[in-house]
């Protein structure tokens, strides 16, 4: 092997470390809690755009859940990052406005994890390599 296709190795393993754990970290602190205590998560949840709570949390849950999953397994990894991206910069600049960087660090790390994620995609150990045509960069 020489060293540019242990660079490249090192490349996929290095996305596919980022992408799994960045979106198992998410799903685990924030969607879990959302997806298995939904009434509760309704009375809690913040609607900064007056869509009602419950089309907010549900979307809450697509973004926090169901994109993971698909980042996880490296599917429309990169369209699965703009829900995700927009529900944490809402957080961050509309419903928290005043937060320091360090009260929103979590967001804020979460928001660089996903961003490098899309820009970089998922990388060749994803399950888009068997996706025909554009879906294959998607």
């Amino acid at each position: 092997m020489n060293a540019s296709q242990r660079n490249e190795q090192a490349q996929s393993l290095g996305l596919l470390f980022l992408r799994v754990t960045g979106s198992l970290f998410l799903l685990w602190v924030h969607g879990l809690p959302k997806l298995l205590d939904f009434n509760a998560q309704l009375q809690l949840i913040e609607d900064p755009f007056h869509l009602g709570a419950h089309l907010t949390l549900s979307l809450a849950i697509f973004a926090e859940v169901l994109c993971p999953l698909l980042i996880v397994a490296g599917v429309l990894a990169r369209l699965a990052c703009l829900p995700i991206l927009f529900v944490l910069l809402v957080a961050l600049l509309v419903v928290h406005p005043e937060w320091s960087v360090a009260e929103g660090q979590f967001g804020w790390l979460l928001l660089i994890i996903f961003t490098s994620v899309f820009i970089a995609g998922p990388g060749r150990l994803a399950l888009n390599v068997r996706l025909p045509g554009v879906l294959r960069y998607v």
